[in-house]
């Protein structure tokens, strides 16, 4: 059984896994299992990692992903890690240390980069491709401009399929819920050719029947249902002992619903849901739907001389989207008389957003040292393209049929590469000295227009829009050192400095700009480069003799010229800010602790504080009826509000994290367990500006899925 504050669902889950596992011959664990990470793109115990790193693995990733979840589900599962979306199952927005980025534009970038099998996923619709048959998911916190380059200064969610193997093996998963909640998740793999090819294949179906009745068409359960197929195959080739290829193809096909929306929610001056609310029932005049397709391969090469591993990861994605949704949350419009806790709405909003086309092409090459003793390095060229399309729409849904009113497109080439270095020697038998740095060059090529206006000249429209373009470049160079300090065989301190960066970006979403509200060299808008300066301290080690493990580490940040997005306001159009300066600290603590060989528990715990640094900025409110705003003015009479000393939007102070799991032998053939996980984050603001209306007071999330495993040796 599953259960979620706000969310409720319960799930029942039977499970069946055949694998190649010890557990029947050694029975449960003594001591904690090892962990390794890549988070500095070789394998290393995370102990020996100079940085903040947290994993997700195994049970905890089987256990999160039971009820259907979208990746959505790592949200505060990790110390310092947030994740929302206002997109629907895509479309994730990622925030480390409060650092990410509110835009929901389908050409937004943030600060937090997701690495999929080793190939970044730029855009936010690639970024929501499901978790399904992974060995393992990294979190690293903190700027990684060095390895991993461009758009990490925030930090980086890497995940890591499971790969091929030698040795037969496969499970399946099936689980069921409220309204239908299915899912099922099943992989098999094995040698195809002993010694020289093996595979692997894995599947994922997610589906959910339509919950929520809409009461404007008098039709039940009309809402939030979805089909979802997501596959992957691979094929690892080891025809000798200095040469592998792994080939990796994957895919996914959405057929849902967009993010259902409720209009006049709010109960003015308080962050508190308006009586009668029920989240079962609306009112909407306006057309719903969201589909999305993305197919994309990886090769993965490596050679090993006998000093050194020359490594190619090549990499190709392609999405298409198409996601149309009642935007205001209600019918009808200021004009309508009232009728229902849905309408009328200040005004009518009907939009859709697609991507008709967009590819990305990555490729990197790079040569590590193989086993040296006392000094290793890595040195490599990165290059980064990107082909992205965007159109959007606007429906009049005071006209029988909402036929389209509205019309725009954007256009953005982005060309990007990157020299890059590391190198860590063992200046003593105990400490560890590293340092690494990376040139980057980026360049983009961006153009928008309007072809229709969905506003009448008497409500400020002027037609068409000519062609915008903007063409922002820059090159910088980001680094970082680190020391690690080995004070016994159980107690790592480590101490690091690294600089990131954010590449230029463009915000030209001008479907509904007019030149009554702005002049039409404002309807798109680009932020110049964020650069971050991090300083961090931590303390890994093992105890108990090894059946506990924690890590804690302290952070402070300064950012110059932070990217940040206004949305909406007077104007109705989104536009891209840079903050003089903003500052963040906090610190974050991980547990894990095997109490008995039975029971292993885990908990979490981080806090972050940001400010806004700028006396000169502010920003327009929202133009909601009776809004409360809590900022003064920029200046006396002025509609612009000051957002200095501002917390950042989505950054929760306080992000705690727990899991239990207690396992028992069934006979000779594997065992049975309970697991329970649960997480909280404190009070966020949704915008820059704060008001008494636009926030959430915490978030609890909690489940308690029950799983039966069975193994045998093939």
């Amino acid at each position: 059984m599953r259960r979620i504050w706000r969310v409720s669902s319960s799930t029942l889950l039977l499970t069946l896994t055949m694998s190649v596992a010890a557990y029947a011959q050694s029975g449960p664990p003594e001591t904690l299992e090892e962990v390794i990470v890549t988070a500095q793109k070789r394998e290393q115990d995370v102990r020996d990692v100079p940085s903040s790193v947290e994993t997700l693995r195994d049970e905890d990733l089987d256990a999160m992903t039971a009820a259907g979840a979208d990746v959505r589900l790592l949200s505060a599962r990790v110390p310092s890690l947030y994740v929302e979306s206002s997109f629907g199952r895509t479309f994730p927005r990622f925030y480390i240390r409060g650092l990410g980025n509110t835009d929901f534009d389908l050409n937004a970038s943030q600060p937090v980069s997701l690495i999929y099998d080793e190939v970044v996923l730029e855009s936010p619709i690639l970024k929501g491709f499901p978790a399904f048959d992974l060995d393992r998911i990294e979190v690293l916190r903190g700027p990684q401009g060095t390895l991993f380059g461009r758009n990490t200064p925030a930090g980086i969610v890497k995940f890591e399929s499971r790969k091929p193997t030698y040795e037969t093996e496969g499970f399946g998963r099936l689980s069921w819920g409220r309204y239908n909640q299915t899912q099922f998740e099943g992989a098999v793999g094995g040698p195809l050719s002993k010694d020289v090819v093996a595979g692997r294949a894995s599947i994922l179906y997610q589906g959910r029947s339509d919950w929520v009745d809409n009461s404007f068409t008098g039709k039940d359960n009309e809402l939030e249902g979805y089909q979802e197929f997501a596959g992957r195959a691979q094929l690892l080739l080891t025809p000798g002992n200095e040469f592998s290829a792994l080939l990796n193809v994957h895919g996914r096909d959405l057929d849902g619903t967009a993010r259902v929306f409720q209009g006049n929610m709010i109960k003015s001056g308080t962050d508190e849901i308006r009586d009668g609310f029920d989240r079962e029932k609306v009112f909407h005049d306006a057309a719903n739907s969201q589909e999305v397709k993305t197919i994309g391969g990886v090769a993965k090469l490596d050679y090993e001389f006998e000093p050194v591993t020359l490594t190619s990861v090549t990499g190709y994605e392609s999405a298409e989207i198409f996601s149309r949704g009642d935007i205001d949350g209600g019918f009808g419009g200021a004009f309508t008389p009232p009728s229902g806790p849905n309408g009328p709405v200040a005004f009518a909003s009907e939009t859709a957003d697609a991507i008709p086309d967009m590819d990305q092409f990555t490729q990197e090459i790079r040569v590590a040292s193989n086993g040296w003793v006392k000094t290793n390095f890595q040195a490599g060229f990165f290059y980064f393209w990107e082909d992205l399309n965007i159109e959007s729409f606007s429906y009049d849904t005071t006209v029988p049929g909402s036929p389209q009113n509205g019309f725009a497109t954007q256009k953005q080439e982005t060309n990007a590469w990157a020299l890059f270095g590391t190198v860590d020697f063992d200046a003593t038998s105990q400490l560890r000295l590293s340092g690494g740095v990376r040139y980057s060059d980026d360049e983009k090529k961006f153009s928008a227009e309007r072809t229709q206006d969905p506003l009448p000249g008497f409500l400020g429209g002027v037609g068409p829009l000519p062609e915008v373009t903007r063409n922002p470049s820059d090159s910088e160079v980001s680094w970082d050192v680190s020391a690690l300090y080995a004070a016994n065989e159980d107690v790592n301190v480590y101490g690091r400095v690294a600089k990131g960066f954010r590449a230029p970006s463009i915000q030209g979403r001008l479907l509904f700009a007019d030149s009554l509200f702005l002049a039409n060299s404002d309807t798109v808008s680009v932020a110049n480069t964020e650069k971050i300066l991090s300083y961090e301290i931590g303390v890994k080690t093992n105890l108990m003799g090894s059946r506990a493990r924690t890590n804690v580490s302290v952070f402070y940040y300064t950012m110059d010229d932070q990217q940040l997005t206004a949305v909406g306001g007077a104007t109705n159009v989104n536009t891209l800010l840079n903050a003089d300066k903003t500052t963040g600290a906090g610190f974050e603590a991980d547990l894990e602790y095997l109490a008995t060989p039975q029971l292993l528990l885990t908990a979490g715990l981080s806090y972050n504080k940001t400010e806004i640094d700028d006396p000169n900025l502010g920003t327009v409110p929202g133009n909601a009826d009776s809004l409360t705003v809590l900022d003064p003015p920029i200046e006396t009479g002025s509609s612009v509000v000051s957002i200095n000393g501002n917390s950042l939007p989505n950054a929760p102070e306080w992000v705690i994290n727990a899991t239990a799991r207690y396992g028992l032998p069934i006979g000779s053939a594997g065992e049975g367990f309970l697991h329970t996980d649960w997480a909280y984050r404190s009070k966020v603001q949704f915008f820059l500006y704060e008001s008494e209306e636009f926030q959430d007071a915490y978030l609890v999330e909690g489940g308690s899925p029950e799983r039966a495993e069975s193994t045998s040796t093939t």
